[in-house]
């Protein structure tokens, strides 16, 4: 069921927003339900730890860097 929304924004900023659905040829509202979609999968989307954000730069895992802090640190 789709259920009529009404936003209140800047007449420049609805403007870009019409331009960019044009070129993509959908419509505002569609645009704007697309963009939410996206929004709301990321938010949903469980964050990394640091750790293994920067495991791929380190050539290391998180466990290991585990055993590392441990060894330095106890």
């Amino acid at each position: 069921m789709q259920t009529k929304l009404t936003l209140r924004l800047e007449d420049s900023l609805i403007n870009q927003a019409k331009d960019e659905a044009k070129k993509r040829g959908v419509s505002l509202s569609k645009l704007v339900g697309e963009y939410f979609e996206l929004f709301l999968q990321k938010e949903n989307v469980k964050e990394e730890s640091i750790t293994a954000q920067l495991s791929g730069i380190l050539n290391a895992n998180e466990e290991d860097y585990k055993k590392y802090l441990e060894k330095k640190y106890l």
